[in-house]
């Protein structure tokens, strides 16, 4: 499975294009539609889907364009369960995970033990929990669930760098 990251808008949000062969999904869809489009028909994927981990604008502000371009669906807490699912051959986890809104998910590839984790946790650091819906005790109880997966999974958040769950463990004051 190939990561592609793309750093979007004023915020600089990681929007992800995940593919294997051309079947590609994209999480997290936020500013610079036209960006994100040209690296798509660049590398000519074929999008299934669009994932969103939480609905703050800078994660979804080109989901429903892009949407209609691809005629795909978009899929987030609002129609998806807790659980495994698959798509489109792409087999992963939805993962509930509130604090940094209550409605963020992560979504966890286990055959390649990739997580992608929104705003929840980033390397050395966690989501806000000061916004409308976060919740910081409904963070440390996310927090407590993650800390079950392989230590050697690799966390793609929702801004910066990539890290690994085993080096949060470590390193991250919050995990």
């Amino acid at each position: 499975m190939n990561v592609d990251v793309l750093k979007v808008g004023s915020l600089q949000a990681n929007c992800y294009l995940v593919y294997e062969d051309k079947k590609c999904l994209i999480i997290d869809p936020g500013s610079d539609e036209n960006f994100i489009l040209k690296r798509i028909r660049e590398k000519e994927l074929e999008p299934v889907a669009i994932l969103v981990t939480h609905k703050h604008l800078d994660h979804v502000s080109s989901a429903n364009s892009i949407q209609s371009i691809y005629r795909i669906p978009i899929y987030s807490m609002d129609n998806l369960f807790e659980g495994n699912s698959m798509l489109e051959g792409f087999s992963f986890e939805v993962i509930y995970t509130p604090g940094h809104t209550s409605d963020s998910v992560c979504y966890y590839f286990k055959d390649y033990n990739i997580m992608f984790t929104g705003d929840f946790i980033f390397k050395d650091d966690i989501g806000r929990t000061d916004l409308e819906t976060g919740s910081y005790k409904e963070m440390l109880e996310s927090l407590n669930k993650i800390k079950a997966y392989p230590e050697k999974t690799v966390i793609y958040p929702g801004h910066g760098d990539y890290s690994t769950l085993g080096k949060e463990l470590k390193n991250n004051n919050y995990v």
